[in-house]
């Protein structure tokens, strides 16, 4: 079982974006940070694996080609220590200091892609992430939903038509990436409150008016 905690009501806003790869998520945090900015609010606007120095490093080890065998428990353990380093160094002392956070992926790509993808178990995977993060939950978790081949063909071809290469995990077939993208929906299912859950096919512009909405929302809402 999750021990999950909530902010203190004086404390920032986090905000986590989720989802298939090519989904997506990049852009829109991008233009949601943009649009809180302008309103006033400071931000900070991050992303896993990474968000610190040794982060970073573990980011190239985990989804970088040509490091040797990762097999899936190391794969889980390199994400979860990137997380907790993230989370203790970064996330808290920016959401205390009353920072809004926007950070592109978190606890729920653990679940989907090392518990379910990898088969390992969302409760194992869990729990080391609620080592990781003592607990800590996003306030709003932006689930935009891409089918694995509409993914696939964002990610491999660049704005200017010229092709792309694939990271480790974007590499997998669409099998793997399609038991992710069942993960997302059913934990979007399971907690309707935490998450605002977007067909990715929709206009960019047309997503970010429906983030920026349900960021107002929950910002001027209980607790605000």
């Amino acid at each position: 079982m999750s021990n999950a905690q909530p902010n203190p009501v004086n404390a920032g806003r986090f905000i986590v974006f989720e989802g298939g790869d090519g989904a997506g998520k990049s852009t829109q945090a991008a233009l949601l940070v943009q649009d809180l900015r302008q309103n006033g609010h400071t931000v900070l606007h991050t992303r896993e694996p990474g968000g610190t120095p040794i982060g970073e490093k573990l980011r190239s080890l985990v989804l970088d080609h040509g490091q040797g065998t990762v097999d899936a428990r190391t794969e889980a353990l390199m994400y979860a220590a990137a997380r907790a380093a993230h989370v203790e160094q970064v996330i808290r002392p920016a959401l205390a200091a009353g920072t809004m956070v926007v950070c592109d992926r978190y606890v729920d790509s653990s679940l989907a892609y090392q518990g379910i993808g990898r088969e390992l178990g969302e409760d194992a995977v869990r729990s080391i992430n609620d080592f990781a993060t003592g607990g800590l939950q996003p306030d709003l978790t932006v689930l935009l939903d891409v089918t694995p081949a509409d993914g696939r063909s964002r990610r491999t071809v660049g704005a200017d038509g010229k092709p792309l290469a694939e990271d480790r995990l974007e590499s997998e077939p669409d099998e793997f990436h399609s038991r992710i993208r069942d993960a997302f929906v059913h934990f979007a299912a399971r907690e309707p409150s935490r998450y605002l859950v977007l067909d990715a096919a929709t206009g960019v512009q047309s997503l970010a008016a429906a983030i920026t909405e349900a960021v107002a929302a929950r910002l001027n809402g209980p607790g605000a």
